[in-house]
Parts: C-alpha cells; structure tokens; sequence
C-alpha cells in the first residue's frame, strides 16, 4: 500500500477529530477513531521532526549554530 503524504494523514486527523467530537458514534468506534488518531498524530510527528532536522542543517554553517527563522503563518 502506498504511503500516504503529509497532507493526506492531516486531513484524515482533522476528520478522525471532527466525528468524535460530534459525539454521535458509537463507544467502539470512538476508541477506534481515537486509535487511528493516535497513530497517524505519532507519525505526524516524526515527520515534522525529520523535517525539523533537515532544515537546520540546511541553514546551518559549519562551525556555527544553527539559524532558525520562523515560517510565516497561512
């Protein structure tokens, strides 16, 4: 099965999100939504990490500490 992207595994967080705070799904399909939450916010995170690591290498000089410069917001 092919991974999916970024955007994709957020989107599906934010819908994971939305139907258990309408509150109207049954107790075990909460806890599975809540499962695949967790699993897909773990993975979220390592990539936000991996490209966290990156970038300061990226703007980094040798010898110096790394520069981080904040993205503006959307």
């Amino acid at each position: 099965m092919k991974e999916k992207k970024f955007e994709e595994k957020l989107s599906e967080l934010e819908e994971i999100s939305r139907k258990i705070k309408s509150g109207e799904l049954p107790l075990d399909e909460t806890v599975a939504n809540f499962e695949r939450g967790m699993k897909l916010a773990g993975d979220l995170e390592k990539e936000i990490s991996s490209i966290e690591r990156k970038v300061e290498i990226l703007v980094s000089d040798p010898g110096e500490q790394a520069e981080f410069t904040d993205f503006p917001e959307e």
